[in-house]
Parts: C-alpha cells; sequence; structure tokens
C-alpha cells in the first residue's frame, strides 16, 4: 500500500499582528521525513509512505498568505507525482490562520482530496486546541486528537491515525466521520487535562471506543484566540457503526457542555502585581511564575516586559526571566561582548501595545552560534538574570535553561511566558503560579473582541440553552 504524507502545522492567534514566515517553520522535506524522530515511527508500518512536505513551527501569528499558497502548491505538486495512492496522512494542527483566509486547513484538505480524488482514504492528526469545520469533516476519512495538555501523547496520535489508514487498507473498508459541535470555547488554561474536570473528561474517550464500530473518540477543546467561525469545541468520531457513532458523540458533546462551568485554572492566578508580591514572599523555592498573555506557544508575541518592569520596581534577587523575544536588544548584547554594561531598551519590538524597559544590563553569556536568528543572551540586571532572544522561543525544558549556563534548580523565582507549565518546570515549581497578563493570549477571553466567532458561545454568552446534534461527513452520506 502507497501512503502519501504531508502536513501544515501550526497555531495562530488572529490578535497578534505579527506575520508568520518562513524562517520560524522547521520544514522537513522528501526521505529526510522518516529519519526525523517526529516520523521516524512511520517505518514500523507495513507500508510504503512516500513523504512529501511538513512544516511546524510554535504558534504565532497569521502565516503569510503567499508562503501558504507556495506550500500548498508543493504538496498537491507532491502527491500528483505519487499518483496512484491507497491513502494520504496529514500531519497537522489544526488552528492555523492565512492571511485574508479563514478555515485554511478546510482550504488544504479540500484541495488535498480534489487532487487525490474521491477512493483515496485521508488521514488526520490534530492538536485538540484545533478548531474543526464541516468542510475539514467532509474530505477525512479518519480523524484522531491529541488527548493531553499539555501535550505528551503526540507520537501517539500520529501513530494512532495512521494505524487506522493502515488497518483500513489492509481490510479494504472505509470508515466514516460524525461530528457534534458545542458551543464552548475556552483556553488551554482552563481545560489542562492535568487537572479536572478535563482530566476525567479525557480519561473516559476510550470507553466509548468499541474495537468493531468505533475506531477513535476524539475531542477538540478548539483554539479560542482564532476569532473565526470554525472556532469551537466538537467532538469527533471515527468509525463504522453510524448508530454507535451517533451515540458517543452525543454523549461526550453533552458531557462537555455539562461540566463547561467546572473548568477552571490550575495554579494559583492574579494579576502580575499580585503574583509578583506572592513570588517575593514564598518561603519556597523555586517559584515558577507564568506569564500567561504572551505565552509564544499560545500564540503569543513573547516581547512583553511588563512582568520584568515589576520585578525591577521591587528589586527582586535571585531571579531567572526566560525570556524576551527582541532581536535588537540581543544584537546590542552580542556587539557590546560578555562584561560590558551597555543600556539596553527591552521589550515591544514587535507588538507596538507593549511597554519596553530602559535599562543598563550586564552581559554575562552568549550562546555560541553562526546565525543571527538564533542568538539568545544572559543579562544581569540587579538581582535578574534575564535572556533575550533574537526570535520567539518558549523555554519549557531544563535543557532551554542549562544551555545559557542557568539552573532554574537553583533560582527564587523562574520567570517564563507560559500558561499552564510544562511536563519538566511542573514538578520544579514549589509553587506554581500564573499571572494573568496582557497580550494577544489575554485568558480573559471575554474581553476579546469577537466578530465572527458563533454565538451564542459560552464563556461570551451565559444565559442560553443547547441541545447537541450530530452532522455527519460528506463521504459517510454517499
Amino acid at each position: 500500500m502507497r501512503i502519501a504524507v504531508a502536513g501544515l502545522h501550526t497555531e495562530c492567534s488572529t490578535y497578534n499582528p505579527v506575520l508568520a514566515r518562513e524562517p520560524d517553520f522547521r520544514l522537513l522535506r522528501g526521505p529526510a521525513m522518516l529519519k526525523d524522530q517526529y516520523f521516524d515511527f512511520l517505518t514500523h508500518f507495513p507500508a510504503e509512505f512516500i513523504t512529501i512536505l511538513h512544516a511546524r513551527a510554535i504558534a504565532g501569528g497569521p502565516v503569510e498568505r503567499r508562503l501558504y499558497d507556495r506550500w500548498k502548491a508543493e504538496i498537491l505538486d507532491g502527491l500528483k507525482a505519487a499518483l496512484p495512492l491507497d491513502g494520504v496522512y496529514l500531519a497537522m494542527h489544526g488552528a492555523m490562520f492565512v492571511d485574508t483566509m479563514f478555515d485554511a486547513e478546510g482550504d488544504f484538505i479540500a484541495a488535498v482530496r480534489e487532487l487525490v480524488g474521491p477512493d483515496v482514504l485521508i488521514a488526520a492528526s490534530y492538536d485538540l486546541h484545533g478548531n474543526i469545520s464541516q468542510r475539514i469533516i467532509d474530505n477525512l476519512d479518519i480523524f484522531s486528537t491529541y488527548r493531553t495538555a499539555p501535550h505528551i501523547d503526540t507520537p501517539d496520535t500520529m501513530r494512532r491515525a495512521v494505524t487506522m489508514l493502515v488497518r483500513a487498507l489492509k481490510t479494504a473498508t472505509r470508515p466514516r466521520l460524525a461530528w457534534a459541535p458545542v458551543p464552548v470555547l475556552l483556553p488551554g488554561e482552563r481545560t489542562s487535562t492535568q487537572d479536572e474536570p478535563a482530566r476525567s473528561f479525557y480519561a473516559q474517550l476510550h470507553q466509548v471506543e468499541e474495537p468493531t464500530g468505533i475506531w477513535d473518540a476524539s475531542f477538540q477543546v478548539g483554539y479560542v484566540w482564532a476569532d473565526e467561525p470554525r472556532a469551537t469545541a466538537c467532538a469527533v468520531v471515527t468509525g463504522t457503526d453510524k448508530a454507535a457513532m451517533e451515540q458517543a458523540a452525543l454523549r461526550l458533546a453533552q458531557d462537555y457542555w455539562d461540566i463547561r462551568e467546572q473548568f477552571t485554572f490550575g495554579m494559583e492566578t492574579g494579576s502580575i502585581a499580585e503574583c509578583v508580591d506572592r513570588a517575593l514572599a514564598s518561603p519556597t523555592h523555586p517559584v515558577v511564575l507564568a506569564e500567561s498573555g504572551d505565552n509564544p506557544t499560545g500564540g503569543g508575541v513573547g516581547d512583553r516586559a511588563e512582568i520584568l518592569a515589576a520585578l525591577l520596581a521591587r528589586d527582586a534577587q535571585g531571579v531567572i526571566l526566560a525570556g524576551i523575544a527582541d532581536q535588537a536588544a540581543t544584537d546590542a548584547a552580542y556587539a557590546a561582548g560578555i562584561g560590558a554594561r551597555p543600556r539596553l531598551h527591552i521589550g515591544a519590538s514587535l507588538d507596538p501595545a507593549s511597554i519596553p524597559v530602559e535599562t543598563e544590563a550586564e552581559i554575562v553569556f552568549l550562546l555560541e552560534t553562526d546565525e543571527p536568528r538564533l542568538r539568545e543572551a544572559v543579562v544581569r540586571i540587579g538581582g535578574m538574570e534575564v535572556v533575550l532572544t533574537a526570535r520567539r522561543r518558549p523555554f519549557h525544558n531544563i535543557a532551554d535553561f542549562t544551555r545559557l549556563d542557568l539552573d532554574p534548580r537553583h533560582a527564587k523565582i523562574v520567570v517564563v511566558k507560559s500558561g499552564y507549565l510544562s511536563p519538566e518546570l511542573g514538578p520544579l515549581a514549589n509553587p506554581g503560579i500564573m499571572a494573568l497578563s496582557p497580550g494577544v493570549v489575554d485568558q480573559f477571553v471575554e474581553r476579546t473582541q469577537r466578530r465572527h466567532t458563533p454565538r451564542p458561545s459560552y464563556p461570551f454568552d451565559k444565559d442560553f440553552a443547547f441541545t447537541p446534534q450530530v452532522k455527519w461527513s460528506a463521504r459517510a452520506r454517499d
């Protein structure tokens, strides 16, 4: 069996003013994809995989239209050259927003379907923070999404989608898709599967799966910072038994609706000022302070300096702040050299809505790299070690710090631009607290402007009734 593999994987805040361009993506092309740890699991399947292009980036702003058009054309050309095909596997995120275009995945998947024709099976894996549309469902045969947030089951989900595709091809079975939208749109920080009620809700998904009739039960939390018509939660079920699928989709949709008001933040939260006070007063360390409104893995810009200003005002000691995206400040640190004490303008280099900090800083570490866009500098400001980066990036792993000669385990306070804490930083936090800070991924989602989000929708609207209904893919109706 011949299966083509491709994908466009990113998450885009429509409130982020910074377009995502090619340097923001990690590109894999051709046979090299099978040697990459992201896709090497494919070699364990009894199939011939024709790998074309996979572009992956951390969350950010809208994707540049001409870039999307070029990659879409490259993938379609690769598919055309690979024909005849038995199947296609698309490794997606599901919350891509292309400049001037709604439902980018719908456009992309529909184009793939049109090229390969109605007889080729198409499977897709998604992030649970992706958004679904009828157009997406109509052009897929198989679907599976992550069941953990933070995402520790990405490889499992990809493998699950390909396993279903290979099973369908080996047994000459064509699965179908059903979905049930739920008018709820909550941030990931309130729906982490580490906390209740999401933990129990996602743990039950396998219970509705039945090996012969329901192949996969998935549930999309959706992506709240994309203001577009498809932004909503939904159940998506892959299978062959229509009655069982309908029952499962209705059950999951109703269960999620019933617990909508129970979702809360899994950490102590507060304003920047409140969280700085709490961190400074803590008798235990390290305090891990997550700056949620500027979280680059949620779609934030990553250049805000309000927490830096608040810590400076309190003369905070023993702090690691990682990091602030500011290419000009980073380049200035490299130009000055280790030991120099230049005056730096830090922050507000990408988002004019944020407020910069002007301060003298001692340059203490410069990451060795031949690529200016990969530069990272550590500067000492008072009692703080502040990481400056030339590009937007998160600091979620211990290695992100140690490669800069920093050890978060021995700091008093560690500040990261994050929402819920990563699997490595979470156990380190003693305690973990989250600042509901300003930014393009504002946790107060009710105050974000909604021009295109379906209404009514919780939590933007509170007083309305809802009864779930199942919608079928066009292919299921054939």
